[in-house]
């Protein structure tokens, strides 16, 4: 498995004068974890930008730390974008021991083609996103596939329960849970007026 890897150095700008630090193509971040001091870090914003992009929230990634001999095995927990212009604003990583389970929400993937597609008044309704899981950070999956062809009329769903993985990985919802259903909408059509309606419609009104 090909390792993730970005550079970080401590960083000594603080509070509302990190927007310095971006103006600079620079991002703020934190690492923090069981057992370990957290740590104000900064990062190149390119770099870390391609990072994100391969590492998602399940990926680990090595953090090299500038006076660190051995790189940290880290996982981003949570990063932060301005709403309007998408701009990176901050980076939450997590360190992690690779003989301790930790808890994740994986991204759910819908594959296949619903036979219950075919009639026009049936839809997919997908009512999860993600999957809390929980497993050593080396078995984390990096999304769960679950195969919707299996959906043949309107009514039937695939629940929690439904999805196999590795007996290594514990799923922490509800089993009951829907996972994604077919539902149905009303097909309304160009109403169509009645010949008498448009005959009655049409006829002069008699002349008192």
């Amino acid at each position: 498995m090909d390792r993730i890897e970005l550079d970080a150095d401590s960083r000594q700008t603080l509070g509302k004068k990190v927007r310095f630090l971006r103006r600079e193509s620079i991002t703020p971040a934190h690492l923090y974890g069981h057992g370990v001091e957290s740590l104000p870090l900064q990062c190149k914003t390119p770099e870390l930008q391609s990072v994100l992009a391969h590492a998602g929230r399940t990926k680990l990634i090595d953090l090299h730390l500038k006076k660190s001999k051995k790189p940290r095995t880290v996982m981003v927990r949570e990063v932060q974008k301005n709403v309007i212009t998408g701009q990176l604003l901050h980076v939450d990583f997590l360190e992690v021991r690779i003989t301790e389970k930790i808890r994740v929400d994986v991204p759910i993937v819908l594959t296949g083609e619903a036979e219950a597609l075919r009639v026009k008044t049936n839809i997919l309704e997908h009512e999860m996103d993600t999957l809390t899981v929980e497993c050593l950070p080396t078995k984390m999956p990096s999304s769960i596939s679950v195969d919707v062809s299996s959906l043949t009329e309107a009514g039937q769903a695939i629940r929690v329960k439904d999805i196999k993985l590795d007996g290594d990985i514990s799923i922490l919802v509800d089993p009951e849970h829907v996972i994604a259903k077919i539902g149905t909408t009303k097909f309304e059509g160009i109403p169509v007026e009645k010949p008498e309606e448009v005959a009655e419609a049409e006829a002069p009104e008699a002349e008192a």
